[in-house]
């Protein structure tokens, strides 16, 4: 199953893996799955970081935080493509956080189940898991 895991659940496995629900993590370590973190969670953190808004662990930089712990935990990097931004305009207006409306773009377009807390997002047509 190819899973892409919003930017808390990545933050949460990285920092404090006790805050993801019990089917989160099961899904994230299955090795049958694919776990993929979207650019737009990678830049989601570094604008977050650069507003002071998101200290990281041991006082560590995106560019060396977000590397490092997608390869501890297994996660793919996923590309932000054309055919992802053109779901946007199919989107009805529920969430306004854009980094989470390109999410729900690439699970449309990727056909991946997305694994997230957020309850807005569960409202699109998308397999949500948490």
């Amino acid at each position: 199953m190819k899973l892409i895991i919003d930017t808390c659940t990545f933050l949460w496995l990285a920092s404090a893996e006790h805050r993801l629900s019990a089917t989160a993590a099961a899904l994230i370590k299955d090795p049958s799955n694919q776990v993929l973190l979207s650019a737009a969670s990678a830049w989601e953190i570094g604008v977050k970081h650069a507003l002071g808004r998101l200290p990281l662990p041991q006082g560590l930089r995106p560019a060396a935080f977000i590397p490092e712990a997608r390869a501890r935990h297994g996660v793919d990097a996923l590309g932000i493509g054309e055919a992802d931004t053109l779901e946007l305009g199919r989107l009805p207006a529920l969430h306004q956080d854009p980094f989470d409306r390109m999410l729900i773009c690439q699970a449309i377009a990727g056909q991946a189940v997305l694994v997230t807390p957020d309850p807005l997002i569960a409202q699109y047509p998308i397999s949500v898991r948490w």
